[in-house]
């Protein structure tokens, strides 16, 4: 039997929601990616060009500290990477998760919430970070039936 996990960043709870939807609809395991400082309301004002969302984004080689590691990444056969979608694609903390593990050969599968931006620069993205895992199309699941659509997975 595959071994699940759904591993998420959120800042404002939102992909949260969906990660624990998720998770719970396929059995799946779950893990926070938590960042060591947490993100205050004004870390998040995307039109301040000096909060630290804006900073973090706007420097492609930022990666912002974790929290806490993963439990073993190497017990997961199929991992799904939630994210809001933060300037037409994942932040910055997301890439620090994946450049932190060996994905190699396993399956990846995005998934996002967004305000208004699409998934798709998100998904290449994504790819060019962690080139050695099997990635499978993502979802943009602001309207989504997230249940219908976890269930088939």
């Amino acid at each position: 039997m595959k071994k699940l996990l759904v591993a998420y960043f959120s800042a404002s709870g939102v992909t949260a929601q969906a990660a624990e939807t998720i998770a719970e609809t396929i059995g799946a395991d779950l893990y926070e990616i938590r960042p060591e400082t947490p993100y205050t309301p004004a870390d998040l004002d995307w039109m301040n060009r000096r909060s630290r969302s804006s900073v973090e984004m706007n420097d492609p080689a930022s990666r912002p500290a974790i929290a806490e590691p993963a439990a073993d990444i190497e017990q997961y056969d199929t991992i799904l990477v939630g994210f809001p979608v933060w300037w037409y694609v994942e932040p910055r903390i997301v890439d620090t998760f994946l450049e932190s593990y060996d994905f190699s050969g396993k399956t990846m599968i995005p998934f996002a919430t967004s305000g208004g931006s699409g998934i798709g620069k998100a998904e290449q993205s994504l790819k060019s970070h962690c080139p050695s895992a099997v990635w499978k199309p993502g979802k943009l699941l602001n309207h989504a039936d997230i249940k219908a659509w976890a269930k088939s997975l």
